[in-house]
This record gives structure tokens, sequence and C-alpha cells, in this order.
């Protein structure tokens, strides 16, 4: 199962840095390879939280997750995006925005720098959003108890997450207004840009995950009411025809389609941080493309794999560290608007997150274990 799921992965990581040697021989190998460990350290969250999301679709579905969605993550986002945001940033038609990134790296280095604040904004509202549904939602299974259940009565007040985002937005706006107008007002339309594009990644996040949403609601709905309706003729004896067509695969399709477009924009909010930081290594575009998007294979793969594993129900904490991982990048995202902080503590968060979620999973499931086996020698002592 492992080296089936991660073929593409392994012949990814082959082509990638044989390009890579061509194109600038065993300097470029390393920069790839660098880049490659950097992606997947900044997104092993991401793999978590998609493979929670991942697991509710088909295998055809997943299948164009780890094809299709490739294709979006790697040439989409790794490649397209930063030449788009230098286009519209700096008013460049895309071809001169792609002669800049080949031929004048440092410029087009500068100029992807100057658009993080929109970035950030947009990329740290949506995963914003992402925590503050899932902390204020109330479950069965809770990591943190003394913290999730107190926020899980809080989030029974409506639009509770959105107010919080909100105000988060306009305190980070306001901070990063202060901060340009003591330095002489240079950058005070800075602050409009982060405003309007915190807002855009809120609405985006509502857009697309409440089409997902409904559209899965309303596929449980279906599934429920024809089995209630199935069970009722086979109580009575026979098979009605109520003259309605229902149409469930392609109700399963709507659904499926919005959720890997929910996947799809989760993935690029995460992949923010890993294009910016990629910065710090190198400004070559093709060596970022090729090292980003071998780590974003391995991530895809992942996914998949923790989906076909059972993972995340062997491990039900899993869930829980990503999610506190996202939050952590959604506020530390909103801080490099106006700070820089190094990739490495960026990784560190979501890896000391995830693990200390894996190992309490550990334990629980060592707890759980014990009990059924002590069950049967308490039982036998009652009379």
């Amino acid at each position: 199962m492992f080296l089936k799921t991660f073929r593409w992965s392994f012949a990814a990581t082959a082509l990638g840095l044989a390009a890579g040697v061509l194109y600038g021989g065993w300097t470029a190998f390393g920069v790839i390879a660098i880049l490659t460990v950097l992606e997947i350290s900044l997104s092993f969250d991401n793999a978590v939280v998609n493979a929670g999301i991942l697991k509710k679709m088909s295998p055809f579905w997943q299948t164009i997750f780890l094809t299709v969605g490739v294709l979006i993550a790697v040439f989409g986002m790794r490649l397209v995006f930063p030449v788009l945001i230098v286009a519209i940033t700096a008013k460049l038609n895309p071809y001169d925005a792609v002669h800049l990134a080949l031929t004048d790296k440092d410029r087009y280095q500068q100029l992807v720098t100057d658009a993080h604040p929109a970035i950030a904004a947009f990329g740290g509202m949506f995963l914003l959003m992402i925590f503050l549904d899932f902390i204020f939602a109330d479950r069965d299974i809770r990591w943190l108890g003394w913290l999730e259940r107190p926020l899980a009565k809080l989030g029974k007040v409506d639009m509770l997450s959105v107010c919080i985002a909100l105000i988060v937005l306009l305190i980070t706006a306001f901070t990063f207004a202060t901060h340009a107008h003591q330095h002489g007002g240079t950058h005070v339309d800075k602050a409009q840009t982060v405003l309007i594009s915190g807002i855009a990644g809120l609405i985006t996040y509502m857009v697309v995950g409440g089409l997902s949403g409904f559209f899965e609601d309303r596929l449980e709905t279906e599934e429920e009411r024809e089995q209630q309706e199935q069970q009722e003729q086979q109580e009575q004896g026979q098979v009605e025809r109520t003259g309605q067509k229902r149409s469930p695969v392609v109700l399963a399709g709507r659904a499926a389609f919005f959720m890997f477009l929910y996947l799809e924009v989760l993935d690029a909010s995460f992949s923010f941080d890993g294009v910016i930081g990629a910065f710090a290594i190198t400004n070559d575009i093709v060596l970022m493309a090729l090292g980003l998007g071998i780590g974003a294979m391995y991530v895809r793969s992942l996914t998949v794999y923790l989906v076909r594993e059972g993972t995340l129900d062997d491990y039900v904490y899993l869930e829980h560290g990503a999610h506190y991982a996202i939050g952590a990048l959604a506020v530390i995202l909103m801080v490099t608007i106006q700070y820089q902080i190094n990739e490495v503590i960026t990784g560190l968060v979501g890896v000391i997150l995830i693990g200390s979620s894996f190992w309490s999973s550990v334990r629980r499931n060592r707890a759980l274990a014990a009990e059924e086996d002590t069950a049967p020698v308490d039982s036998a002592k009652v009379p």
C-alpha cells in the first residue's frame, strides 16, 4: 500500500532532481532537495486536515485529488501563482512577469515580497476560519478537554467565529497602519490592502466551505431518506414506485466537486508560507517550482495514505493537533505582515503540535487496550 500510494511521488522526485541537475548542476540538486524538505515540513498538518475531508470522498475523487489536484497545486500555486501576483501588483502582463522572473530574479523576488501583506492576510483569514470553526464545534472526542469544553459552549453563539476573525483582521490592519504612519506614512495603502485581502479570504472560505457543506448535508439527507423508504418497503413486503427520479449519484458528484474545490483552496492557503519562505533559499522560479512541487506530491500522497490506512480513526487526536497547527499558522501569517518569522519556527510549531497529538492518541489507545484486557478479569469476580 505504501509503495503504491507514493509511487508518483518517488517518480516526481527522480524526474525533478534529474531536471535540476540538467538545469543548474549539483548546486541546483541540493537546492531542490532543501525546498522539498521545507515544503513537507510546513505542510504536514495540511495532509492531516485534508485526510479528514478526503475520507468522505469516493476512491474516484481521491484519485482526482492525487492527479488533477497535484497539477493545480504544483503548476498553479508553485509556478503560476507567484508570477500572477507579480503581474497584478506590478501591473505587468503575464509575459513580462515571466520574463522578469527568468531574467531579473532579484527584482522578481522584491515584487513578490511586496505582495506578501495581501497574500498573508488572505491565507491567514482562510486558515483562521478553519481553526475557529473546529474549536467551536461540539464533538464527542476532545484532546484538550479543559479548553475545548468551554469553547464548544461558546460556539453555540451564531457567527461567533466570523466575528472573531473580523476582529483579528481589524486589529491586524490597524496595527499595520499605525506602524506605517510612524514611518512617514509611506505604506498606509498597505493597511487597506490587508483589510481587503483578509475580507476576500473570509468570503472565499464562507462561499467554498458553505457550498461544500450544503451539498454534503443534502447528500446525507438524501441517503437517509432513501434508506428509510427502503426499510419501510421491506417491512410492507412491497416495492413502490413514486414516479420521482432522484439522482444521488449526481448529488454525490456535486458534493465531491465542491469538497475538492474546498481542498484546493485549503492547499493554496497552506502553500503561501512555503512559497514566500522559499525565497530565503533561492529566487530562481524554476528551482522553486521543482522543489516545492516535489514536496507537494509527497503531501498529496501522504493525505491519501492516511485515508486508506484509516490512520485518523486509529489516532483520533491527530486531527485536533493539525487544526491547532492551522491556528498557529494563521497567527504566524498575520504577524509576518509586519515582522519576519523564520520558516524553521513555523515548521517546528506544526511538528510539535501534531507530534503531541499523536503521542496523546497512542496513550489513549494503550489505556483503552488495558481496560479491555482487565474487563474479563473484573467480570469473573462478580458472583
